[in-house]
């Protein structure tokens, strides 16, 4: 554990929608509803919609029939991820220490900041709320404490009250506590909830109120990491160490159920480009290399190779994987989705040369995928296309 810290839970309110509203501003104050990529169920809802009674989840077919009042958009990820790292770096701005926990979610270490900006804590929040509305055009709810589990519980609590801001600090969590049911803890599932009640815990005070032994003996660390969360006792602070991901994977259902193998294989070339640069973004390469096919009724196909050597360019990949493709495509299934996995995914200075490798060619590929980085870094994400498939709708 380490001293006392004071950290903010930056949330962006209904945030898919909050982007629509964004790039539209006539969509503001109306019941907006966007919906998955295949247009099958609302997955974020303006306060309006929620109003109107259209829940989480709900089926497109359900939502339209009962509320036809509403705006139904459907889901462009591209965009919100842009709309995300704007955000992302207006926070960077404000604090040293911020960690992405999601796409609309951050913690950000308030820690010393009153000095800078001469504001209590409240205030702080109040001012980077403003920030992000006005540099951004998005709604926040900020949640502050002493620790991540409390400041995610106050931001769940912001999102309550008109100011959009809640605190949570030591007078202030006494009552919190009793007051907060096991469900309501960040980190606690469905199992561990059941698993709680059935020893008689239904409130965060009652779960603080067990010793590190008992908690370690039913739940483990995780348990004792927990309570003294609970109690303001910082476990696990604020990191902006961006680490390398053990592997990646890139999937997304299509418009319409399909079997045109060329509209297959566009798809997976996005997923595969969009793959490729979060690998250079870490400086480093794959030497696995997987495609996975899912059909109309939800079956899955997958198959996977792993390479001689590491890479992490584009028209490299595609061939790989365009072959691993035909190995699981057949021209009478209809697919709602195709997707790509990279594994074995390792720095590039621990790359092994072969005898006879063309570190010339190397060079011109390396140079190549920086130049495709640079420029949708520039003018947008796509505006490189590798020789993507024509295909007939």
């Amino acid at each position: 554990m380490v001293n006392q810290k004071y950290i903010a839970l930056v949330d962006c309110d209904s945030f898919f929608v909050s982007c629509e509203q964004k790039r539209n501003p006539e969509l503001k104050g109306k019941p907006v509803c966007v919906l998955s990529n295949n247009d099958g169920c609302v997955i974020s809802r303006s306060k309006e919609a929620k109003l109107a009674g259209v829940k989480m989840g709900e089926p497109y077919f359900m939502a339209k029939k009962d509320h036809p009042k509403c705006i139904y958009i459907t889901a462009e990820h591209d965009y919100y991820s842009q709309v995300s790292k704007q955000v992302i770096n207006i926070l960077k701005d404000f604090s040293p220490y911020v960690q992405v926990y999601s796409i609309d979610e951050a913690f950000v270490d308030f820690t010393g900041l009153t000095k800078l900006y001469r504001r209590n804590y409240y205030n702080l929040a109040k001012l980077l709320r403003e920030k992000i509305l006005k540099e951004a055009d998005i709604p926040v709810s900020i949640g502050v404490s002493s620790t991540k589990t409390l400041s995610k519980l106050a931001s769940d609590k912001a999102k309550k009250v008109p100011a959009g801001i809640y605190l949570i600090g030591k007078r202030k969590l006494k009552k919190e506590l009793p007051q907060t049911q096991i469900s309501e803890i960040w980190g606690i599932g469905r199992r561990l909830t059941v698993n709680l009640k059935r020893n008689g815990i239904l409130t965060a005070e009652e779960l603080v109120n067990h010793s590190d032994k008992w908690l370690d003996s039913k739940i483990g660390i995780h348990g004792i990491e927990m309570r003294h969360e609970l109690l303001g006792e910082m476990v696990s602070p604020v990191s902006n160490d961006d680490k390398m991901p053990k592997s990646i994977q890139n999937t997304r259902a299509f418009g319409t159920f399909t079997s045109d193998i060329d509209f297959i294989k566009n798809e997976l070339k996005k997923h595969i480009h969009t793959s490729c640069r979060k690998l250079r973004s870490y400086g480093t390469k794959c030497m696995q290399i997987g495609v996975m096919l899912r059909t109309k009724d939800f079956r899955v196909f997958y198959t996977k190779k792993d390479l001689l050597a590491p890479v992490n360019f584009e028209l490299e990949i595609s061939e790989i994987a365009f072959k691993l493709l035909e190995e699981i495509y057949r021209p009478e299934i209809l697919y709602r989705s195709t997707g790509v996995y990279f594994g074995k995914i390792g720095e590039q200075n621990t790359e092994q040369l072969s005898l006879y490798s063309d570190t010339s060619s190397d060079t011109k590929k390396d140079n190549l995928a920086k130049c495709f980085d640079k420029l949708e870094a520039k003018f947008g994400k796509n505006i490189v296309q590798t020789g993507f498939f024509k295909y007939n709708k």
